[in-house]
């Protein structure tokens, strides 16, 4: 296979594991959002942080399999970029981070921060736990977290 082909090839990677088998890893997709009372800086820290606590813990997420991280957020709430409040976590500094701007929709969700996390995983698709927090539960209440 000469090098060109390579790049695009599906890699497998060998899972040590008592059964041996390879596992092949895939970039997937976690969803989670949350919402803020107020558009300052302590409370879209808080959020930010919360609704990241969740999406770890819920699915072991390692930021060295992260492939990328997008924010985006309401036009009202402009008094932090929820990825600078991600940097600041433990490894998440070499973590590729974009936040951009919700598009505005009537009677949609005010003070809302959305996250779309793209990662390397060995697990199918729905076995990822999307987390929606606070008031963004309304968005979806199948996959709404109650902390």
């Amino acid at each position: 296979m000469n090098m060109d082909n390579s790049i695009f090839s599906t890699h497998i990677y060998k899972h040590l594991s008592a059964s041996a088998t390879a596992v092949r890893w895939r970039v997937r997709g976690l969803r989670g959002a949350t919402t803020v009372s107020h558009n300052c800086v302590d409370a879209i820290v808080e959020a930010v942080d919360e609704l990241l606590d969740a999406l770890e813990t819920k699915n072991s997420l390692e930021p060295a399999e992260i492939v990328s991280v997008t924010f985006s957020v309401t036009p009202d709430l402009d008094a932090i970029f929820p990825a600078a409040v991600a940097r600041r976590r433990s490894g998440w500094d070499q973590v590729p981070l974009l936040d951009v701007q919700q598009m505005q929709v009537v009677n949609s969700l005010n003070h809302c921060i959305r996250v779309l996390i793209h990662l390397n995983t060995p697990l199918p698709q729905s076995a990822l736990r999307h987390v929606y927090l606070r008031d963004a539960a309304r968005l979806r209440p199948d996959l709404a977290l109650v902390l």
